[in-house]
Formats: structure tokens, sequence, C-alpha cells
């Protein structure tokens, strides 16, 4: 996963160790940078945090494929897309979209200190006020992770769906304020 030390310089017993260890706490440093990389862009969506959105991704060449919102080659037309949806507004300038975005079952792969691959599944759920219609969908992400200046973000990220059921809101049931906004 590391490179080893350089060929022909001997290592001692507790030295190999020790590089050993070191190698093996990196690797668990990068997989938990990944997680909460992945938690904010989830939290950034519920907030609907166009910036924070924004900074998962890679600045230019992501590779986005959002099955019914579109394939992308760069993340300005999802973080479009996001802004036009999740953050649309209704007459007295209230929310027409809340979403809970739930990561489940985190598999990441270290391929080395600037890339990572993982596998995630999504609980989500939905509720569009107008026209009163609350979705429960799953799907399973592949993304693809880089570091750039220094920071883990989303290269590439494949979003399969699984499941999805939507019923009409009843009359009468009681809206949560959702966040400010």
């Amino acid at each position: 996963m590391f490179p080893l030390p350089p060929s022909g310089m001997i290592m001692t017993t507790e030295s190999a160790q020790l590089a050993d260890l070191m190698r093996r706490v990196r690797a668990l440093e990068i997989v938990r940078e990944i997680e909460q990389l992945k938690y904010r862009y989830l939290r950034a969506c519920d907030a609907k945090d166009a910036a924070a959105f924004r900074d998962c991704f890679v600045r230019e060449g992501a590779d986005l494929d959002y099955g019914v919102l579109g394939q992308f080659s760069d993340r300005e037309p999802l973080v479009q897309i996001f802004e036009a949806v999740a953050r649309s507004r209704g007459g007295d300038g209230s929310w027409l979209v809340h979403d809970i975005h739930h990561g489940h079952h985190p598999s990441v792969e270290v391929i080395d200190e600037n890339t990572a691959t993982a596998r995630w599944t999504l609980g989500f759920v939905t509720l569009h006020v107008t026209p009163g219609l609350l979705t429960q969908a799953s799907m399973e992400y592949e993304d693809r992770y880089v570091t750039e200046d220094g920071r883990w973000k989303i290269q590439r990220s494949y979003a399969k769906p699984l499941t999805s059921v939507t019923t009409a809101v009843p009359a009468g049931v009681m809206l949560g304020p959702g966040i400010k906004a």
C-alpha cells in the first residue's frame, strides 16, 4: 500500500515493526479523513450549503454519474442542479425540498497516499412540499478520492439506485420548519 524503505537499506526488526505500524496508522488516518469528507458532503446536502457541497469535489475534471440527475465531467453543473432543486423556495421564502441523507456501510480502500476508493450505501428521504410527495430511497455510491492541495476530495462518484418508494403526503400532516432559510 505504501512504499517500503529504499532497497539496500538494512532495517532492524524493531525499525521494520515501527515502519509497518506507521504505515497502518497512516492508512487508518486516511480512511477517517475520507469518511469525514463523505459525511461533510451528506451534511452539506441536508443543510443546503452549496459552498460546502462544492468544496467536497475536485476543482476540475470530476467524473460524476448521479443517475436521473445526470452525468457530469465537472462539479459545477452538479452544483447548479443542487442550487436549483435543493435550494428552491416557495413564495413565502420557505424551502420547497427537505432532505435527509444518511451514509452507511463505508468500505474504503486506500490505494496510496493520494488515492482511495470507497463504496457507501445511502439512505435518503426527501419531502417535496409542492406537489406534496415524500420519497424514501436507497442507492449505492462508488467513489474515487484524490488529494488536492493536501485535502481529500471526491474525484469520481457514481450513484446506483437500489430502492425507491414515493407516496403523497397525507392532508393535515404537520411539516416541521426544516433548516432556517
